[in-house]
């Protein structure tokens, strides 16, 4: 199971795309086949802040609800609202179509302390 090389990763099983000073967060593909199908998913509001590996939000599937963990520090800029109407995105694109937040990062070295994707395969493999 490969994840994308520009991404960076956390041990919850979240990714962030980083470009300039804003992170695209979501949930990887391991993450969304350990869940199962996505039925729910709560996200936060544009303008909320949260601390490095704060609690932002919940993603429901049919085995369990999971709480989704922030990898960086900041306000919350953007919402994927389309979630809402279509949670099984999550499912069918985690890596596209499927991102959960946008952030404007208030520490972007903060990001120094994720995994990269061939790290991130390693721990995922050590996980199974």
């Amino acid at each position: 199971m490969s994840s994308p090389d520009d991404l960076l990763y956390t041990k919850e099983h979240e990714w962030i795309r980083v470009s300039d000073n804003i992170g695209t967060v979501g949930i990887t593909l391991f993450a969304t086949k350990e869940l199962g199908e996505v039925v729910y998913v709560e996200l936060p509001k544009v303008g909320d802040r949260f601390k490095s590996g704060d609690a932002f939000g919940n993603v429901e599937s049919v085995k369990a609800v999971s709480e989704l963990f922030i990898p960086v520090t900041g306000e919350v800029v953007e919402v994927n609202d389309d979630l809402g109407n279509a949670p099984e995105i999550l499912n069918e694109d985690p890596y596209g179509k499927g991102w959960l937040i946008q952030v404007r990062m208030k520490d972007p070295s903060e990001t120094a302390d994720l995994m990269s994707a061939e790290e991130y395969g390693d721990y995922t493999k050590e996980e199974e």
